[in-house]
């Protein structure tokens, strides 16, 4: 026997001892490839495994961001906390029980608390028909509130007066408005997708136009930006984004020539002293007596003096009694919740997922920016509520309905359409 022939003959004895037949060996390669790849993707993604039959209460749980629930929570009982010290005063003058308001703010944080988690139980599928339908509602709704709206003596027709209670639309336009931004704005990067970038910039500007009609320049200041950070996120050239921010320059040039109400807020924050007979005075003040540990639970003025010390300016009456430390607790608790969310929403792979929860946490995060910078005479004064901390049943309802959507969007779930792309590039 020659040696080229026993050599034939040990590799056709020794080279598949694992009983795979040489045939499939590449299938099999391709296979164990794509494996691979599935775990490594999984890795990334932080996707998780199905479980069958599984019941929706453990399968949320086990999905949902726990320490972003934490942190709504703990805003909440602040704003309770905070409650039991500003609203006694405005119960005073109104001759109502000194904690009406606490207890009012307690039911409908409770019942914000209830529309969140069940929000945040449903498919993706379900809160994106719910808030595309919710959003004609609130549009409806807020189009109509020069005709049937009402001011309560405050300058700006915002609310619905119901008798017992008052229902201002554009809070609840806020969050479904995002959803159906990004929704349009996910069909149009699709294959012969509609014009949907195009469709949600003429809805926002009538939006906008509406809101400062009112006149609410704050609420559509904040509609605008959240808009942006989707249609940002979406890939906006920078040449449109730079052009957004001239026509808001424009506008803000405008309102200021032609708005009475808009030019004294504006005048208000650019003069060099503070009067301290206004909102802005006192809510200053308040925060240089508190200094770091506070005057004591109680013991502050602030909340006697400031009409809206329970709504607008509830981040003063914190500063006076509880110092620093309550402050910087609550800034750490929104920014605890906004960059969970924000990571959480970077291993999405759906990008109408990835736009909805992106423009959902920078409108969160944004509104308690405002809030904050307007008590501290970083910005003029815009009535806007502190989310979750503030008093206001429509804020604190809109509020547990744009969270419950976020958290929703952000819930772990598994992805089995990469593990389909990548099978079948495997095996082409």
């Amino acid at each position: 026997m020659t040696t080229a022939k026993l050599r034939l003959d040990w590799r056709a004895k020794y080279r598949y001892t694992d009983g795979i037949d040489p045939k499939n060996r590449a299938s099999e390669r391709s296979e164990e490839a794509v494996n691979g790849g599935i775990l490594m993707t999984e890795m990334v993604y932080g996707t998780v495994t199905a479980r069958p039959g599984e019941p929706i209460l453990p399968r949320w749980w086990r999905t949902v961001d726990s320490w972003s629930l934490f942190c709504v929570f703990a805003l909440f009982g602040i704003g309770l906390l905070l409650g039991l010290a500003a609203s006694p005063p405005l119960a005073e003058k109104n001759n109502l029980d000194p904690f009406h308001y606490v207890s009012k703010q307690a039911v409908f944080g409770c019942m914000a608390m209830g529309v969140m988690i069940t929000i945040s139980m449903m498919s993706i599928d379900l809160v994106r028909r719910l808030a595309v339908l919710s959003f004609f509602a609130a549009f409806v709704a807020l189009a109509l509130l020069p005709v049937f709206g009402t001011d309560f003596g405050k300058g700006a027709t915002r609310w619905y007066s119901l008798g017992f209670a008052s229902v201002q639309p554009s809070e609840f336009l806020k969050p479904v408005f995002i959803v159906f931004s990004a929704w349009l704005i996910a069909a149009s990067q699709e294959i012969n997708g509609p014009p949907g970038k195009t469709i949600s910039f003429a809805v926002t500007c009538v939006i906008v136009a509406f809101l400062s009609l009112q006149p609410d320049f704050g609420q559509a200041c904040l509609i605008l930006f959240a808009w942006g950070v989707v249609y940002f996120i979406a890939g906006a050239p920078l040449t449109l984004l730079i052009g957004m921010a001239g026509a808001v320059v424009a506008a803000g040039m405008a309102a200021y020539n032609f708005s009475e109400h808009f030019a004294r807020r504006i005048n208000g924050f650019l003069s060099a002293e503070v009067d301290p007979t206004t909102q802005l005075g006192y809510a200053t003040n308040a925060i240089r007596e508190g200094g770091f540990f506070g005057v004591g639970v109680g013991e502050g003025s602030v909340k006697w003096s400031l009409p809206d010390a329970h709504t607008d300016f509830i981040i003063a009456v914190a500063a006076e009694e509880y110092g620093l430390v309550l402050v910087l607790a609550i800034i750490a608790l929104y920014a605890i919740f906004t960059t969970r969310s924000l990571h959480r929403l970077t291993k999405e792979r759906d990008p109408f997922i990835r736009l909805a929860g992106t423009g959902l946490a920078a409108m969160f995060a944004m509104q308690a920016i405002i809030n904050m910078g307007v008590a501290v005479r970083l910005l003029p004064a815009k009535g806007m509520t502190l989310p979750f901390v503030s008093n206001g049943g429509s804020s604190l309802i809109a509020g547990g309905i744009a969270l419950g959507m976020l958290l929703a969007f952000t819930r772990k779930r598994p992805q089995g359409d990469m593990r389909d792309i990548m099978i079948k590039r495997g095996r082409g």
